[in-house]
């Protein structure tokens, strides 16, 4: 399963120092806390941090299908991210469950459209409103001929 999430932060700095080992890190060590060492060998199997974009803070985790529960119970206990000897208060909150990253990818595409149609409704002049509609209408998934070599992480576990 793929487990997409967001880094919730006060501290702008937190986005923009973290890396996926810091993250992987954190949410093995709240894995532990709150699951043991039995929780702690179940998600650790295939765990991985298969995307982090620091700019927006969007995670993309990655662990076996029958340990996701796991994964998931952990992540509200992941208080802070430790990057370069600096620790930031921060926490992950879960946005979706997929079985593949297409399908991840298809509902942070709709979940940012509709982040910035809520952005849009709170403009407060025309300046701001044209460079929302601008990225608005610049959100779209277009439709590719997938070869049958690219398939390798859609496994058909919806």
């Amino acid at each position: 399963r793929y487990v997409l999430c967001e880094v919730v932060s006060e501290d702008p700095r937190c986005r923009q120092c973290i890396e996926d080992r810091a993250v992987g890190l954190a949410v093995r060590d709240a894995i532990g806390r709150v699951h043991g060492d039995y929780g702690l060998a179940c998600c650790s199997i295939s765990f991985t941090v298969k995307y982090l974009n620091a700019y927006t803070g969007t995670v993309l985790l990655r662990c076996r299908k029958d340990s996701y529960r796991l994964l998931c119970s952990a992540l509200p206990f992941v208080r802070q991210l430790e990057s370069r000897n600096q620790r930031y208060p921060c926490f992950l909150n879960t946005l979706h469950v997929g079985g593949t990253i297409r399908t991840c990818q298809k509902f942070l595409i709709q979940y940012n459209r509709r982040q910035l149609l809520m952005l849009l409704q709170n403009c407060t002049n025309e300046e701001e409103r044209r460079c929302i509609q601008k990225s608005v209408l610049s959100c779209f998934l277009t439709e590719e001929q997938s070869q049958s070599g690219d398939e390798e992480d859609d496994d058909g576990t919806e």
